[in-house]
């Protein structure tokens, strides 16, 4: 009789520790989602921090004198006559991603991207879904000269967790100098990029800043908008290390945003010998610029 009155009282004990190891589990997981926010905000206030004392500056057609003709003409194109120069611009954006080879399937991600024109940086923020109900978080960034790229399954599980170093100080500078298309007074002589001639289509951008210098090379169409830009030998990871890999972003569909023409769709692909690898394909849906003041 007596083991049989335990019975129960055993049961309950089992079922308890169950139930608090649940409420364990997600208590961790809760404080590292928490954590992950705190880290993701950190980094966004430190990008804001640093746009806060610049001057107030509007765009004339005399910043763009002495640029080689298809730049120049691409800023009279995208720009107007007193436009502000952007302070900071936050893009929302949908697309797909590809995680692996040219077999792997295409991602769904809707992320918020975040830059900031002087001193440059970016705070890309994605989140993109694996299978239904189970997404990874990505946090791609460049912020006070330093690199990093971060993603935690769930907001949790880390999967990614990559800090500064020269070749990913690069990479990260290099995105920011192509994605500047977004908001072109960052790619003016006043904002710091140089320009050197190639032909009447082409011409190369050099970007300084914390040390590190990247060059690309943007491409001009008939429009006098800029169609792509590439860079000969960007710094790609394989397998714990870096290799240096021709790359290509493109941008199309351009639309007057805020005051201001820039593409609204974009993809980017890695040239390896067996061919082009796209891993970014991507819709920009709203766009928001806070001029210097």
């Amino acid at each position: 009789m007596e083991l049989e009155e335990m019975r129960p009282t055993r049961r309950s004990f089992v079922a308890g520790i169950a139930s608090a190891a649940v409420a364990v589990a997600v208590a961790t997981g809760a404080a590292a989602r928490a954590l992950y926010e705190r880290e993701i905000q950190s980094l966004v206030d430190a990008l804001r921090d640093g746009t806060e004392s610049r001057p107030s500056r509007e765009f004339s057609r005399s910043d763009a004198a002495g640029l080689p003709d298809p730049v120049r003409r691409y800023f009279e194109t995208v720009l107007t006559e007193g436009r502000p120069y952007a302070r900071s611009v936050r893009l929302e954006q949908r697309g797909e991603f590809r995680l692996g080879d040219a077999d792997s399937p295409w991602r769904r991600f809707r992320a918020t991207q975040r830059f900031a024109a002087d001193p440059p940086g970016f705070v890309w923020d994605a989140k993109i879904r694996l299978v239904p109900f189970v997404t990874v978080r990505v946090v791609d960034a460049y912020v006070d000269g330093a690199g990093s790229l971060r993603a935690r399954l769930l907001s949790v599980v880390p999967v990614a967790d990559a800090s500064s170093s020269p070749e990913l100080d690069a990479g990260e500078l290099s995105r920011y100098l192509a994605e500047a298309v977004w908001f072109p007074t960052a790619l003016l002589p006043a904002s710091g990029v140089e320009w050197e001639a190639i032909d009447d289509s082409s011409a190369r951008a050099t970007l300084e800043e914390g040390g590190t210098a990247v060059s690309l090379v943007f491409h001009f169409g008939e429009d006098d908008t800029v169609t792509r830009v590439t860079d000969d030998g960007r710094y790609r990871e394989v397998e714990g290390d870096f290799e240096r890999t021709p790359w290509t972003g493109r941008f199309r569909n351009y639309e007057e945003r805020d005051g201001v023409v820039v593409p609204t769709e974009a993809d980017v692909a890695w040239t390896l010998p067996e061919g082009d690898l796209r891993y970014f394909r991507a819709t920009i849906e709203n766009v928001e610029r806070r001029p210097r003041s």
